[in-house]
């Protein structure tokens, strides 16, 4: 998992509805959500604008801790948190900003910000209906 959480990364919630010509490769990370290889939320947002749909953000930054023995575990323990905190706001989308390392007694601490990200038709924030149809609805990925 770590090599998939750098900022820039973006993961999106499995099930998000996307544009037919919207295709990425990406592959399982954290229950529910899948990093897409090699795009960042500038690329995706020009091939989401050009088939007429909208990828924005309108809360502040999500922050997360996580502890372990190893940054693997502390890493996957933050994303769990980040993501826990990202479900109950209804966004489809993570954009991650920071990932800091630190160690404290023998437990490796990782913390990671990120910026919670919505994929949708309709250009308004609160078009609950697309978000349940989402639920529903593939990711459109490549293996």
């Amino acid at each position: 998992m770590a090599e998939k959480t750098n900022p820039g990364t973006i993961l999106i919630k499995e099930g998000t509805l996307l544009p037919e010509s919207v295709c990425f490769e990406s592959e399982p990370c954290t229950k529910g959500w899948r990093p897409i290889k090699n795009l960042d939320g500038y690329e995706l947002d020009q091939r989401i604008s050009k088939a007429g749909w909208t990828f924005f953000s309108m809360v502040g930054k999500v922050k997360a801790t996580g502890l372990g023995f190893g940054g693997e575990k502390a890493l996957r323990r933050a994303m769990k948190r980040v993501i826990a905190n990202l479900d109950s706001k209804k966004f489809n989308c993570l954009e991650i900003t920071q990932v800091r390392e630190r160690h404290f007694l023998g437990l490796t601490c990782m913390s990671v910000s990120a910026y919670p990200r919505q994929i949708q038709r309709a250009p308004w924030a609160k078009d609950f209906a697309e978000w349940d149809r989402a639920k529903l609805a593939p990711v459109c990925t490549q293996p």
